[in-house]
This record gives C-alpha cells, structure tokens and sequence, in this order.
C-alpha cells in the first residue's frame, strides 16, 4: 500500500509533531486498483452482517443509498435525519444531471476521459486513485438507477439520452428533465423504505447529531437531539457514517436549503477527525442574482442551462437598454471569447470568476447591475419553443415565478453563488476518516474534486459512494470486531457525551442577549463572502481571522436563544450550528491564508497568470491540508497529504 505522509505545521510559530497516515490506495496500475482491491480486502460472511450495528447519519442520496445497501446485504443499520422524512434531503435540490462514462452518444467518452476530466477539472489537487474509482463505478450508478424506475430522459428511439456539462468536451450527463437530483432521490429513498419494512434499517427522522462518541480511539457511537421534543439520547454501534453533506451555508446566502450545516462534520472534527481543504468551496456560476440585503437563500438554475444558452454582457458599462434594443455588434459573449474551445461549458470556477470580473467592470445587468445575461433567443430560433421547453420547462418555470421575467422572450439574469463545498473530512480509499470506525461518504468528505467540481459529478460520488465503495471497504474494518459487542449506552463515554449536550442546551438559553442568531449568521456570512468568496487576497484574510473571532466573541456573549430545550425550538437548533460555522469560518481563511496559490475554486488574487487565470504552485502545494483540532482557542496542526500524478500529468489548465 502506497503511503501517504503529512507533514505537520501549526500557524502560530509552535509545530506539532508530524503523523504518518496510511490513505490505503493499492499498488498497482490505476485501471486495476479498485478490483484487485476488492479482492484483497477482508469479508465478513452473510450470517456474520447481522451481528454488526452501523450508524448512518444523513438520507440524501449518499446516506441513503449506503444505508439500504448495507441493510440490503444484512448488517443492523439504524438511519438518522433531521428532516421529517429522507425525502426532504437537499439532494432533491441537483437539477441538471449525473455524470456517467457510458459513451452511448459515441463521440468519445470512456472512464479513463471521465478520469481526467475530473482530475483536471479539480485543478490537479484531487487523488487519482479515488478519481479513477469514481469514474469505474459511474456506469454501474446508471443501471442501478434505470432498475429502481428512475425516468432519465430518453432520446427518439427510446435509449438513455445525454448532454454537456462543463469542463468536458463531450454528452456524458444523465437527466430527469430539470429534476435529476429528487428522481435518483427516489429512487434510492424506495430502496431504503423496502429495508426499512424488511427490519434492516431503523429510521430516525427529526433525530439531529451532535456529538461522535469514542471509546478507546474508535468511534463507537453518537448522540443525538430530537428536534421535536429535545430528547438527548445516546446510540450505540460498531461504526458510524456520515453522510451529511457540505457546509455552503457559512456563508448564510448560498443555494443550499437552509437547514444544511456542518455540525455533524464539525463535531467529528473535534473528536479526532481530521477536517481537509476547508477553503475549497464553489462557486456556481447560473444563480439568480440577490436582489436585496434581506434575503435568506439564493437559487440555483442548472448548469445545463449552459448547453443552449448564451452568456453576455452589453459591451458598454452601464448600458441599461433594455436587451431587444442592444444589437449583436453591443453585446460581449465573452466565454465564448476568451475560450472559444469550451465556451459557455468550461468549468465553473472559470465561469464564475469571469462573471465576476465583467460585473466589477461595470458591464452588470439588472436592478442591482449583478447579473450577467443567458440567452436563449438563438436556441428557440434553432430548435422551436417546445423542444427548449421539453428540456428545460420547469427551471424556466421557475425562474418566471421568482422574478417575473419570462425567459422564453428576454434572457435570464444570472450570477454566481455559493453551491457546493470540496473540502470536508479527511478520509482514506476506504473512505474511513482519522478517527477508526467513522466514515464519511458524499459531499461530507474531501476526497474526490479536488479544488473545483465539475457539474453533474455531485449525484455521482454520493451514489458511487453509498452504493459501490463503502459497501465494500466497512467490511474490511468489521471483520476485526467480529466477536465485539456494542459500547452500551450507559457507558461513562456516553454519559459524559450526553452531560456536555445538556450543558450546552442550557449555556445557549441562559445568555439572554440582545440580537437573534440569525443576525450573528448573516453578519458571519458578509464577512466570509467579502473575505473568502470568488477571490482573496492575504490582507482580507487577515483581516478575516480577526473579524471572524470578534465577532464570535460578541456571538456568545449577546445571543438572544428563545423558548425551552424540551419542544421544537429552531432558535435553539440555530445556535449551535451557527457556533459551529465560526470555528469552520475562521478555520476556512487559515486554510486559504496558508495556500499561497491559486486553484480551483481557491482564487489567490496575488497568484494569477497576466490573462487572469488561476496560477498554481505545484512545488509546494500540491498536497491536500488536512487540519487536526486541538482543543478550544489551540492553533490546529496542518498536516499534508502529498499528492502524486502518476496517470494525469501536471500541467496548467486551458480551456482556450
């Protein structure tokens, strides 16, 4: 086994001993890696599955498919949501697409060109292994689903149909129409419901985590609130999986669903789990544009948009005529400009820094002149009304009841927002965090994109991860503890976990201060968006670090928590995962102060190319930063995970 050696820094001047971590990627050449694994790793028998409890905590489509799956071959598995059913998960949410390597449109594609458009699209900061993994059980994803009846669209004569997505050259995308995300949804909710009749899965629904318990170094089960009652109950169990997915709402404005947060991962991370690339975080490029300071979320309008439609902007600042009167010569397609081989399909961090810089320009359009255009004019001249219609209806639909516009006869007003986080935990090729026995699946780990996701490759790792690979390898890690009874849950780890609860619940209602939680998140939210958005520099991040702490200070001081910790109290739920994104917020521009490049979605404004593109420094950062707590108000360690390119040569990305 290959292995991967982090170096340790701390950021104040004391550094803390260095940590070897085996990741577990296999010898081998990279197409073989994965099925000679499968063959190497240790099984435990179909009457042997049942002796063994697994925690899995989260149902969208990764926590979902992974908890059916495994109650599916016998394990005891008991399911955690927040929600008051998994089909509220947020991965309903994905609309355009999932990525597969199935070249049934036959212009090209295969798994290894999955591979490294994925790793080239991550900006070479992803490890191959788990990519080229991702890639193989893609096309396993799309049989799975069609079985379960999920209605991908289908072309004339009746076979799965395809289209582009960015950072790739050729129709790799599946699709439900602009549902993609809710169809697999339900389809993986259906599996799960069918073992949850058989007895091998038990539900908890409005059951929210907060705290991993250990025992010994492994994790051994977790304590949860439920959020109707406020009941703290302790679970117990032979190994925990987190699927809870990423952190975009520290941001307060992003697309993600409100409810998103990070404290199931967070609170991992203050048990042992290393926490990796936290200032990877992406920016999607088709939102539509705040048009206040009061909003609460932002939407999305699918990446697949970005097929037919063309993005401009009126070569004149300030030109506010409306767009039937700016001729062609007065409008500046200006992806299709300045990378003419992609156009408006390259990638999203490269679509969303443009976006950015025509808009500082002063080439923004609309109300607040924060938007950019996406045309179809030329698309339904093309191909007629019904067929835009049949592919996008409901995302137009939708766009018309939030602003008014119809975009069958004026070009939508987009910008870029906030929609998906690659940093996460640490996890190794058996997608096993620092802490044994915790697992971290989806968008909940680091381990797949790199600095930047391609579209459409969301719904495939949660899928390939919760179907394909964690089914795999948590057998390799059970087999040992086959004979282990369960901690109980009257153990002193557990009870200590449940008073530390409590003492919080209390400490959150006993400030008694004077502003609400939301207004601490929105003002966290200003600072991280200004500081550590689209483009950052050394002196806004400093200046992060300091605005970020100051105002957690004030935070716990002044919090105004209402109600009781005995019922349904949202002001309640709040605290504690905004307290969270404070320490993620600050941990974030430590993260992006010590990366002195620029990749992906980590845009250093002091390391760019003379055209304005993101300029890496592969000699000293081509390595994953995976941070280590130490206890409250101590520095944390960085560590490194170097990363090697055996398959995928380095080299500078170019969509031109």
């Amino acid at each position: 086994l290959t292995m991967s050696i982090l170096d340790s820094t701390a950021l104040d001047s004391t550094a803390l001993d260095s940590t070897a971590l085996d990741s577990k990627v296999p010898e081998g050449a990279i197409a073989d890696k994965w099925e000679n694994h499968k063959f190497s790793m240790k099984l435990v028998n179909p009457n042997n599955k049942r002796r063994f409890d697994i925690i899995v905590v989260g149902t969208g489509l990764a926590g979902a498919s992974a908890a059916a799956t495994l109650g599916e071959l016998g394990y005891q598995v008991k399911a955690f949501t927040f929600h008051d059913s998994p089909r509220r998960a947020h991965s309903i949410a994905a609309q355009g697409g999932i990525n597969a390597a199935k070249n049934y449109t036959n212009d090209g594609d295969s798994v290894h060109r999955l591979f490294y458009d994925t790793v080239k699209g991550g900006d070479y900061r992803s490890r191959e292994a788990n990519v080229h993994r991702l890639a193989e059980v893609s096309v396993n994803i799309i049989d799975q689903a069609t079985a379960q009846g999920v209605p991908f669209a289908r072309d004339y004569g009746g076979l799965l149909d395809n289209r582009s997505f960015g950072g790739a050259q050729v129709s790799r995308t599946f699709y439900a129409r602009g549902q993609t995300g809710q169809q697999l949804l339900i389809g993986a909710y259906s599996a799960l419901m069918r073992q949850v009749a058989a007895g091998t899965v038990e539900l908890h629904t409005r059951s929210e985590l907060l705290d991993v318990v250990k025992k010994d170094g492994r994790a051994c089960g977790i304590v949860t609130r439920d959020l109707l009652s406020g009941e703290v109950t302790p679970h117990s169990a032979h190994a925990v999986v987190l699927a809870t997915g990423g952190y975009s709402n520290v941001y307060f404005l992003s697309t993600n669903a409100m409810m998103c947060n990070v404290t199931a991962a967070w609170r991992a991370h203050k048990q042992g789990a290393y926490f990796a690339n936290p200032c990877y975080t992406q920016i999607h490029p088709t939102c539509i544009p705040a048009s206040d300071d009061f909003q609460s979320k932002l939407t999305l309008m699918s990446e697949s948009l970005r097929n037919d439609g063309r993005i401009w902007v009126p070569s004149a600042s300030d030109d506010a005529r409306p767009t039937a009167d700016i001729p062609e010569d007065d409008r500046d397609y200006y992806l299709e400009r300045k990378y003419p081989a992609f156009g408006n399909l390259v990638p999203r961090d490269v679509a969303s820094r443009n976006a950015k810089t025509v808009c500082d320009e002063g080439h923004g359009v609309g109300p607040l002149r924060n938007g950019v255009y996406l045309d179809f004019a030329a698309a339904i001249a093309r191909n007629g009304h019904d067929t835009i219609s049949e592919k996008y209806g409901n995302l137009f639909d939708m766009y018309q009841r939030i602003t008014g516009e119809n975009p069958y006869e004026q070009p939508m007003r987009i910008y870029p927002a906030i929609h998906y986080t690659m940093g996460g935990l640490w996890v190794d090729y058996h997608l096993m965090t620092t802490v044994p026995g915790l697992y971290s699946i989806g968008e909940a780990n680091f381990s797949d994109h790199g600095a930047n996701r391609l579209g459409a490759s969301a719904l495939m790792q949660g899928l390939a991860d919760g179907y394909f690979v964690l089914p795999y390898t948590i057998g390799d890690d059970l087999a040992g503890q086959l004979g282990n009874t369960v901690v109980p849950t009257d153990d002193p780890v557990f009870t200590a976990a449940v008073a530390g609860i409590e003492d919080e619940t209390r400490r959150w209602l006993s400030i008694n201060g004077t502003r609400s939680v939301d207004h601490f998140h929105r003002e966290l939210g200003r600072i991280v968006w200004d500081r550590i958005g689209m483009a950052r520099n050394r002196a806004g991040l400093e200046s992060a670090v300091s605005e970020i702490s100051d105002l957690r200070t004030e935070f716990h001081g002044d919090v105004r928590v209402l109600g009781s910790a005995d019922t349904l109290n949202q002001s309640l739920e709040k605290a504690g995962r905004v307290a969270d994104f404070f320490e993620l917020a600050e941990l974030m521009a430590r993260d992006a102060l010590e990366r002195e490049e620029s990749c992906g979605g980590h845009f250093r404004e002091e390391h760019q190319t003379p055209e304005g593109e993101a300029q890496r420094d592969d000699d000293n950062f081509a390595h994953v930063a995976a941070w280590e707590w130490n206890g409250e108000g101590a520095p944390q360690t960085r560590h490194r995970e170097e990363l090697t390119f055996e398959t995928v040569a380095l080299s500078q990305r170019s969509y031109k």
